[in-house]
């Protein structure tokens, strides 16, 4: 049985042009980029040719990134860092409670050091209202952290606008990028974004690098201290053949973007339609339009997600109810709480996501593995 992998929002397998642009720099090209004979000069100029990559995926400046661990690095890194940096001038930092957890637990971190964070709601298909952004605005504002899309229900946010709200009122302004970097057109100057994260596991890159953008002239303050790395902005050797794989991920996504997207919105259409077509009572969440081109949400009546999962996964078929980050957890996640959707139905959700790999035949396999499994599950319900 040839399985079907559709969690791809969860992690990418890495391109095999990835993997093949990285395998020099494990054991050929081993310099260290600090060193400045000729074996740490070689690998200098791979390090800020993959910069240069990941600066135009994203229409920045090559000195305005900053590479890190991952996403998760990155977002504490713009929380953590920019709040101790402007702690003078203010200490309020505005959020939303569907954020992923290394942005909401960065934030109650810089509440038990005296922040003052506010959560902002969501409406019931994920979309975040700028007058709600605006409201929370005071005087002590510092910050604006919202996320450009939802890791969960693929719901897209109006960065652009949040952006343009926050430059006007001098704040500065993050957002969590790791869906959505690779995968749609960003260009943090007509967004008016001052910090992205981004994760290169998540566009066919290897895992454990990601980058932050930070706008020039930012105020900032290293997150970790030690050598002079990064211009000094975030000391540690450099993970060289994870920093290529990134910057040749970022190459093959500019180059690539525009078709997949229309094709994988077309697989995602099919997928929504013949599970529609064929299961009653399933719900789509998030947005109906402003959404990832990748993402399809569901609840499902009268079947628990748990076994949904585990029945599908029989099946050769990968899926997964959220986050892998919060997985384990039998509670409805923090996301489907706060989108105010019934408790019995945020059990039984379902997040299939598309990517570069999926096909035809593995969507229709998955309607109909679905369809019976669903059918199996309901015939045990007691409801």
């Amino acid at each position: 049985m040839k399985r079907i992998y559709l969690d791809y929002a969860a992690t990418t397998p890495t391109d095999q042009r990835v993997l093949k642009a990285m395998e020099p720099y494990w054991n050929e090209k081993f310099g260290n980029p600090s060193s400045i004979h000729s074996y740490g000069q070689e690998t200098k100029e791979a390090v800020e040719s993959a910069r240069n990559h990941v600066a135009a995926l994203i229409s920045a400046a090559p000195s305005e990134i900053v590479f890190t661990s991952g996403g998760t690095e990155a977002d504490n890194t713009a929380i953590k860092s920019t709040g101790f940096t402007l702690r003078e001038k203010g200490n309020h930092i505005i959020t939303t409670a569907i954020e992923h957890h290394a942005v909401l637990h960065a934030c109650q971190f810089m509440e038990s050091q005296g922040f003052d964070v506010t959560y902002l709601p969501a409406e019931t298909s994920g979309f975040v209202n700028i007058s709600d952004v605006q409201r929370a605005i005071k005087e002590e504002t510092i910050l604006i952290s919202i996320m450009h899309a939802n890791n969960e229900v693929g719901t897209i946010q109006p960065i652009a606008e949040i952006g343009a709200l926050a430059k006007e009122r001098s704040i500065l302004f993050h957002t969590d990028a790791v869906q959505t970097c690779g995968h749609m057109k960003i260009d943090v100057n007509q967004a008016n974004i001052d910090l992205l994260s981004l994760s290169a596991h998540k566009f066919y890159g290897p895992k454990g690098v990601g980058a932050l953008y930070i706008r020039e002239g930012t105020p900032f303050i290293p997150f970790m201290d030690g050598g002079a790395q990064e211009l000094g902005r975030r000391s540690s050797t450099h993970n060289v053949p994870g920093i290529v794989g990134l910057g040749k991920a970022a190459e093959i996504a500019m180059e690539e973007m525009a078709p997949e997207h229309q094709r994988i919105r077309t697989l995602r259409d099919r997928l929504l339609e013949g599970i529609q077509r064929n299961i009653d009572k399933v719900y789509l969440n998030g947005h109906p339009e402003k959404r990832l081109d990748n993402n399809v949400h569901l609840s499902i009546e009268n079947v628990e997600g748990e076994a949904l999962l585990i029945n599908l996964d029989m099946e050769g078929i990968a899926g997964s109810s959220g986050s892998a980050c919060s997985s384990g957890s039998m509670e409805p996640s923090h996301v489907m709480t706060a989108l105010g959707i019934p408790p019995e139905l945020a059990r039984g959700s379902l997040r299939l996501t598309l990517g570069r790999f999926s096909t035809e035949d593995e969507i229709d396999r998955t309607v109909d593995a679905l369809t019976r499994v669903v059918q199996h599950l309901r015939s045990l319900s007691p409801f």
